[in-house]
C-alpha cells in the first residue's frame, strides 16, 4: 500500500504516518481555540512538523456539535492557512472538510488530502477530489447526520461488521466518482455515532477493516471512549491515547491522528522497530 504525494511517499505496508491536528476553530474540545488565529495555527503546524508529524490535518469546522460555520467562513479559515503554511513548509497537508467548494479551493492552494468526516454527506465531494489525481481522500464512518452526538446507536449484527460494510460502500462510491483506489484511506470514526463499548470493539477488530485493502486511519486522541474506559478527564488522557495509538498500529492501523505529536511519533517508531520495519538508530550494546 504505497501512496505518493509531491514531497513524500508512504509505504503503509511497513510504515506508520502520524497525522497532527491543527484546529482553526474557536470551539475545539481539546485546545479550546488556542490555534484559532492564523499565525497561531501556522506556528503550531510548523512545531508539529518539527516534532515529527508526517501529515498535518487542518480543520475549520468542529467535527462534533457546535456553532454553525458558513462555507465562506470556512474558506476564510482554511485557504489563508494553506497559503501561509505552504510558503514555509512542503509537508503533506490534509484538510478536514465535507464541503466540495472548500475542498477544491484547498487542493488548488496546495493541500494534498481531503479528510471527509461526514461519510460523503455531499456526494459531490468525491468528484472534486477525483479532479486532482495526486490527492488523497479519507473516508470516515460517521454513522448518521453531520456534527451530531451518538444516542443509543444499534448496529446489526454488530458495530464492526456494520462499520466495515459502510466503509466498503463509501469507498465504492468514491471510486465510482473517479477517485483511484490507491488514493483512499478509511477511518472507523471512533466516538462518532458510537458508544464506548462500540469504539473499543472496532479498535480490537481493526484487522477486519484492514482486510478491505485500504490504509486504515485511527483518530482516537483524547476522545471520550478513552476517558470513559479509564475514568479520565480530557487533560488526563495523553498516556492512554498514546497507548491506544500503539495498540491500533499493532492491529493494523497505518495512520494515527493525534494531538501530542512527539510522544506518539516516538511510540509508533518504537512499534515499527519492534516489528522489524525500522532499523535501530544504533545497535552498539553488546557488540564492543
Amino acid at each position: 500500500m504505497r501512496m505518493t504525494f509531491p514531497t513524500r511517499t508512504f509505504d503503509f505496508d511497513t510504515e506508520v504516518a502520524v497525522m497532527a491536528i491543527v484546529n482553526r476553530t474557536p470551539d475545539s474540545f481539546y485546545d479550546e481555540g488556542r490555534t484559532f488565529g492564523l499565525e497561531a495555527a501556522v506556528d503550531h503546524a510548523l512545531a508539529q512538523v518539527a516534532d515529527g508529524a508526517d501529515i498535518l490535518d487542518v480543520g475549520g469546522v468542529k467535527a462534533g456539535p457546535g456553532e454553525d460555520v458558513s462555507e465562506s467562513d470556512e474558506l476564510d479559515r482554511i485557504i489563508p492557512f494553506v497559503e501561509a503554511f505552504r510558503a514555509r513548509s512542503s509537508a503533506v497537508l490534509s484538510i478536514d472538510t465535507f464541503r466540495p467548494r472548500v475542498a477544491r479551493a484547498a487542493l488548488e492552494a496546495g493541500a494534498d488530502i481531503i479528510n471527509d468526516t461526514s461519510a460523503l454527506a455531499d456526494p459531490d465531494l468525491a468528484g472534486v477530489v477525483a479532479e486532482f489525481p495526486d490527492a488523497g481522500m479519507v473516508l470516515m464512518h460517521s454513522g448518521g447526520e453531520v456534527r451530531t452526538r451518538p444516542y443509543r446507536n444499534h448496529y446489526v449484527p454488530d458495530a464492526t461488521t456494520a462499520i466495515t460494510a459502510e466503509l466498503a460502500r463509501l469507498a465504492s462510491l468514491a471510486e465510482a466518482a473517479g477517485v483511484a483506489p490507491d488514493r483512499l484511506i478509511i477511518d472507523p470514526g471512533h466516538d462518532f455515532r458510537k458508544n464506548t463499548l462500540q469504539s473499543l470493539e472496532v479498535t480490537r477488530r481493526l484487522p477486519e477493516l484492514c482486510a478491505l485493502g485500504y490504509p486504515v486511519l485511527v483518530a482516537l486522541s483524547n476522545k471520550d471512549f478513552i476517558g470513559e474506559a479509564l475514568d479520565l478527564e480530557i487533560g488526563e488522557r495523553v498516556d492512554a491515547s498514546v497507548g491506544a495509538a500503539v495498540a491500533s498500529v499493532l492491529l493494523g492501523a497505518r495512520l494515527v491522528r493525534v494531538h501530542e505529536t512527539r510522544a506518539t511519533k516516538r511510540a509508533v517508531m518504537m512499534a515499527e522497530a519492534i516489528m522489524g520495519w525500522r532499523p535501530p538508530a544504533r545497535a552498539w550494546r553488546g557488540m564492543e
